[in-house]
């Protein structure tokens, strides 16, 4: 039996994977730190079928010696927090990239016989999605906007030539990188650098550029995690889900389920150093996530979206995936709707206990100079 080890299995995108693939047959391992800004204590959620070990992946003797009985590399665990990177730079840097690369150091030194490596990479990696510019009829890859036009609310891209507003595109895995935080920059390292390893030593391996994740087993607590669990806990504790720039910012989301799914796929697809979206293919608005969240949650006589007059340093206006790569490579497919997951997102997170944290990670921002008014 295949024995596929999962870093950062006890989280709430790991736990999803160990799910898949101990129903699809395989022998599971886990290692995970239970890192104190996810995890209270041991989830009670974890899947009775795999061997736990708790310990991190930066510990190279242990690592080593799990490395040893492995077929499968399956890595998931990172720190996680766009905002949180650019203030606490070291830490990321240490977990996401020195960790990848002792992983890879171990491989390589120990000549460790893998079938395979997956690693978890991201779609931050991109910056800004792909646009197009319909009186040049050209596509453009924006950079980042400066701090004049967002205080001047001014949020969408213009075209540089023409002055057009542009329009966003499905974003393909060949658009050009433009990592615009340590996390995005972190990521990027763990995918290259696990695509090399892999290519000189003869690994197959499959980076996987995760789009916006969302699901059950989200850190409700965590102020740094995604936006339906930011706003899921502020709903819950009675207050409004607070929305920067004007709301219509676009991201695309991918139920944890799909994921799971995905990362089993790249195991068994006859494919190779690759990189590979992971999303849905549509676009949604942060405003549609905040309302859908609200009315499905039962408070839409008591709350609304609070439209900030702030934004956020280093944000991206709209990066949705082109999925074509993860069809034709993986036989990828997203099955769960937006509706479908913040369904099942909703019904789990009713039974969560939820501290809202929002204001003090916003205030942590402020104080670092990364929130802008505009």
């Amino acid at each position: 039996m295949t024995n596929v080890l999962v870093t950062g299995g006890a989280g709430f995108v790991g736990s999803h994977i160990v799910d898949e693939h101990i129903e699809k047959g395989y022998d599971v391992t886990v290692v995970d730190n239970l890192t104190d800004q996810v995890h209270d204590d041991e989830p009670s959620y974890l899947n009775d079928n795999a061997e736990y070990v708790w310990g991190d992946i930066r510990d190279r003797e242990l690592m080593t010696d799990l490395l040893e009985s492995t077929d499968v590399l399956n890595h998931q665990a990172s720190a996680v927090g766009v905002g949180q990177s650019m203030y606490e730079i070291e830490k990321y840097v240490d977990v996401n990239s020195l960790g990848t690369a002792r992983l890879l150091d171990i491989i390589v030194d120990e000549e460790i016989d893998l079938e395979k490596m997956v690693i978890a990479s991201s779609m931050s990696i991109y910056g800004e999605g792909e646009y197009y510019c319909p009186d040049c009829n050209s596509i453009r890859y924006p950079s980042l906007r400066d701090d004049e036009q967002m205080a001047t609310s001014e949020w969408e891209h213009s075209c540089l030539e023409c002055g057009q507003i542009l329009e966003p595109r499905a974003t393909p895995e060949s658009k050009p990188r433009d990592s615009t935080s340590i996390y995005a920059i972190t990521k990027k390292d763990q995918e290259e650098m696990t695509l090399s390893i892999g290519r000189a030593y003869d690994i197959p391996t499959v980076a996987l550029r995760y789009f916006n994740i969302f699901g059950s087993r989200q850190a409700l607590d965590n102020p740094y995690t995604g936006v339906c669990a930011i706003f899921s806990s502020r709903i819950k504790n009675d207050n409004p889900p607070l929305v920067f720039e004007d709301g219509e910012q676009t991201r695309d989301f991918v139920h944890v389920s799909d994921i799971a799914r995905a990362n089993r796929l790249a195991i068994e697809a006859d494919t190779e150093d690759i990189a590979v979206n992971i999303g849905s293919g549509i676009p949604t608005t942060i405003n549609e996530v905040a309302e859908t969240l609200i009315d499905l949650y039962g408070v839409s006589d008591e709350l609304s979206p609070e439209i900030a007059d702030d934004y956020r340093q280093g944000d991206i206006r709209h990066c949705y995936a082109d999925p074509e790569t993860a069809a034709k490579e993986l036989g990828f497919e997203a099955e769960v709707s937006f509706e479908e997951g913040m369904r099942e997102l909703v019904e789990w997170g009713r039974g969560q206990d939820a501290q809202d944290h929002f204001e003090d990670a916003h205030e942590e921002l402020e104080e670092k100079g990364l929130v802008g008014n505009d």
